[in-house]
């Protein structure tokens, strides 16, 4: 039953993602969906999900992700891609989603890890110097997008140090933290993961 689940959340995506190529044989794939509870659903209905490979030779998190129309435009996908992360810390999984990104992933992508990375830096002490592999290490975001991000918030200076490090204007990054509604506290409370119990995943694909 779940497997036939997995392969209908599977086929109903393709509706919305041109690129979607998986469809019957999910056996290799965990399934992760959101579910949103309230007061006309307090037992809680699907809004989106994402998957991931079981045994990813590139290290992907995630290799599926939509959030189904009614509900878009919510941060809920931001939920997803952070959701996504979190697990992979867990699994020991350093790596990011599979590529290449469409245009529209890769927006909700650069998004997130904007954000993380802001957070990151405003909670150091002020003119204390970071690497971007420690970035990269505390984040769990590969370097390279911990770069691009930095470019897309426009907050690296001309001017570099003597070793050749970039510099980081914080005010540009508070400003920039303030125009994007970047709030102190992550995405998702990390405190809330339930560690599943072994034998709990079954053989369909789908994890409990």
């Amino acid at each position: 039953m779940r497997k036939l689940y997995a392969q209908n959340l599977s086929l109903f995506s393709k509706l919305f993602l041109d690129t979607k190529s998986v469809f019957f044989d999910v056996n290799t794939f965990l399934y992760y969906p959101l579910i949103l509870r309230n007061t006309d659903h307090p037992y809680g209905h699907v809004v989106g999900f994402f998957s991931k490979e079981k045994m990813s030779w590139d290290n992907n998190n995630l290799a599926c992700i939509l959030v189904f129309p009614p509900w878009q435009k919510r941060g809920l996908g931001q939920v997803l891609i952070a959701a996504s992360y979190e697990l992979g810390k867990r699994e020991g999984r350093f790596g990011g989603p599979e590529r290449p990104l469409s245009a529209l992933g890769r927006k909700g992508y650069i998004s997130f890890w904007s954000a993380e990375v802001c957070r990151y830096l405003l909670s150091r002490p002020p003119k204390s110097a970071v690497m971007v592999e420690t970035i990269s290490d505390e984040t769990y975001i590969l370097q390279d997008d911990v770069v691009a991000a930095l470019k897309e918030m426009d907050v690296i200076e001309s001017r570099e140090t003597s070793d050749g490090s970039v510099i980081v204007d914080k005010t540009k990054l508070k400003t920039w933290a303030i125009q994007h509604g970047v709030q102190e506290e992550p995405v998702i409370d990390i405190e809330a993961f339930v560690d599943q119990e072994e034998g709990e995943e079954d053989e369909d694909g789908m994890s409990e």
